[in-house]
């Protein structure tokens, strides 16, 4: 799940630390672990959604948990929607590759390969982000750690992939769309940054309404490519709740704080457990198979991975992925 707030233009100095009445009732840590679960268990959800329901339904489904969660944030803390039809547009174009695009697409994958597999899809987003970034946004420079990072990265989706076996028993269009999934959120985050910077909104309003726009995308395609569901089947329904109002719209919440409290860099590290969880969660609860290059290429995934979000050059600019405008879900989030 990946929601890009565009990055201000004006530094802002660092807030006090927390006070006695301010500080989280939870550690960030513990909050910490409870998003890396909720969103491993993501890819499980959505797998469980498509028994009951056509790819399309979950995805809609899951935006309106997931908009109907920040609506009520959005109340509580009297805040309202941006306004301005620029900022809508530009909106709507992030809802379209951050939310509606790749969430369906995830959800298509799943109805042919295992949720592990698209787990681990998703872990790729930073490699895409780099070859990207170094493309579209010129303060991002190679080093020798990300070039490396993105080698090893790529070598463990072939690992993950079993490419000496000639991808035998692989679902290739299945793989294809989660691996497409997981190359729109980059590009989503490269677009907010060129075209969102500065907004004065807040973070939630964007998010809001982003998760709006996206809602509204899947209410006009569901009419051309499913129909009304003749049953709501117990197991799917509870799914695609759950995902939506805990999966995308609480855990958006959730990061938010995160990163506010230890900042962005820490806070995109969320990344590197999705997999893991995914993995043990679809195995366990799925039974789904597992053979040996599955975790071997997913932990190789992650490390490079972790390399190309290393620090940049010595102009300090941030790598893809850890400012608040690229990587406040991301994630990377599924």
């Amino acid at each position: 799940m990946s929601i890009a707030l565009p990055p201000r233009r004006k530094p802002v100095a660092p807030s006090a630390p927390p006070t006695a009445t301010t500080r989280p009732a939870l550690d960030w840590r513990i909050r910490f672990g409870v998003l890396s679960l909720i969103w491993g268990f993501s890819f499980l959800l959505i797998k469980v959604g498509t028994r009951g329901f056509a790819p399309f339904q979950v995805t809609f489904g899951r935006l309106l948990f997931g908009t109907a969660v920040l609506a009520v944030a959005l109340a509580v803390r009297r805040e309202r929607l941006p306004r301005g039809g620029r900022t809508w547009t530009h909106l709507t174009v992030a809802a379209l590759l951050l939310n509606a695009l790749p969430f369906s697409l995830f959800a298509y994958s799943e109805l042919t390969i295992p949720s592990t597999l698209a787990g681990i899809c998703n872990a790729t987003s930073p490699l895409w982000g780099m070859v990207l970034s170094l493309v579209a946004l010129s303060e991002d420079r190679p080093t020798r750690r990300r070039v490396a990072g993105l080698g090893l990265g790529f070598l463990g989706v072939l690992t993950v992939l079993g490419a000496w076996q000639g991808f035998s028993g692989l679902d290739v269009t299945g793989t294809a769309m989660a691996l497409l999934a997981s190359l729109c959120y980059p590009i989503g985050w490269i677009y907010v940054r060129r075209t969102l910077g500065g907004n004065s909104s807040s973070h939630l309003a964007l998010s809001t309404s982003q998760l709006l726009l996206a809602t509204v995308q899947l209410a006009v395609v569901l009419p051309f490519f499913t129909s009304v569901p003749t049953s709501l089947p117990v197991g799917p329904l509870l799914a695609v709740i759950v995902l939506g109002a805990l999966g995308t719209g609480f855990a958006i919440l959730l990061q938010y704080g995160i990163v506010a409290e230890v900042g962005p860099t820490t806070g995109q590290m969320v990344t590197y457990f999705i997999p893991v969880i995914a993995t043990a969660a679809g195995v366990t609860l799925l039974h789904e198979p597992l053979s040996w290059n599955t975790p071997v290429g997913a932990l190789v995934v992650v490390a490079g991975a972790a390399l190309t979000q290393s620090r940049q050059s010595r102009r300090g600019a941030p790598a893809i992925g850890t400012t608040p405008a690229a990587r406040t879900t991301g994630a990377d989030q599924p």
